[in-house]
């Protein structure tokens, strides 16, 4: 083992927005919507993600468990408190509710046409995935046909998905960096 001594003054003096360690919620709110999510778990590291992302999330009906279930409880951690959660009962529910323009939507899929490479993110965006098993309904993809968004793989069949958490991630990420580095004066990108 190799033990290395902890730094007195981890950073340069810059608060750590400045230097990209943060993320300014006021800024970069998205908003994640899982559709019919199955797996407990991934529900639950999905809600950890947007509690350290200040993204919202979004739960559309049927969901695979209870929201009480001990395993989605277990994945979130104590992060639950800080979680801007929302259930409905359908997709259409949530458009209507939350007035959001088709624009604002990126539905996430395997048959996606878009890459998530070219795909342009803004603040209040719906990243939307679909559950573990069979992804988003297909009335969806057909209905949002132009805003689905496929994350780049390898085109080997057997490996044919993602994990939703990781999918999640993946996209989040992408999201805030694209709106950090539009934001960010003399950034290139």
């Amino acid at each position: 083992m190799i033990a290395i001594p902890a730094m007195a003054e981890p950073n340069t003096g810059q608060k750590l927005a400045g230097q990209g360690l943060s993320i300014d919620p006021a800024v970069a709110r998205l908003n994640v919507v899982l559709v019919e999510p199955k797996i407990p778990p991934n529900t639950g590291n999905v809600a950890r993600l947007c509690a350290v992302t200040a993204s919202r999330l979004h739960l559309v009906a049927p969901l695979g468990f209870r929201i009480d279930d001990k395993d989605l409880r277990r994945a979130g951690l104590d992060y639950w408190d800080k979680v801007h959660a929302a259930t409905w009962s359908s997709f259409d529910e949530l458009l209507r509710a939350e007035a959001v323009p088709e624009s604002r939507l990126h539905l996430f899929t395997g048959h996606g046409g878009t890459s998530l490479w070219q795909t342009r993110f803004s603040p209040a965006d719906y990243l939307v995935l679909g559950d573990e098993v069979g992804g988003l309904p297909e009335e969806l993809l057909a209905r949002f046909a132009a805003r689905r968004v496929r994350v780049p793989m390898i085109p080997e069949p057997s490996a044919r998905s993602l994990n939703l958490s990781t999918c999640t991630g993946i996209a989040v990420y992408e999201a805030l960096r694209q709106i950090h580095t539009a934001q960010t004066p003399g950034s290139s990108g």
